[in-house]
């Protein structure tokens, strides 16, 4: 079954973090059978990181901020998480699925995709061109 997305929820979702207004500073798109939907949102990119499983498979929007006292700037990242117990045509389907949820987050410069989330850090992903 070809995968769809719920554009007008993730796209409330992910404006929540784009809100300067809001304290929300990440928020997950998780499968709901063979549509992505909105998933958990938060805070604190720690929790962020419990939500990423050996088991699951989600993409995630992140709000974080660089530069020092004199010029701070807000910026944002699409993560794409794939556990390593995802089985390989899940793993597969990713690929293609992450180009539904462009359609929603769009204009971000820093993508990355985490195999490994143990020793990725928002410091790290800050230096991906």
């Amino acid at each position: 079954m070809a995968t769809k997305i719920d554009k007008e929820a993730c796209r409330e979702a992910y404006n929540l973090v784009r809100d300067d207004a809001t304290e929300v500073n990440w928020v997950t798109f998780k499968y709901n059978g063979s549509t992505i939907v909105p998933g958990d949102q938060g805070v604190d990119y720690e929790t962020f990181k419990r939500k990423c499983t050996d088991d699951v498979r989600l993409f995630g929007f992140v709000r974080f901020t660089t530069g020092d006292a004199m010029s701070k700037r807000v910026k944002f990242a699409l993560i794409t998480w794939i556990g390593e117990d995802v089985s390989g045509l899940q793993r597969a389907k990713t690929g293609t699925d992450k180009t539904l949820v462009k359609e929603v987050v769009q204009g971000i410069p820093l993508r990355n995709g985490l195999m490994d989330l143990p020793q990725f850090s928002l410091k790290q992903d800050k230096d991906l061109p």
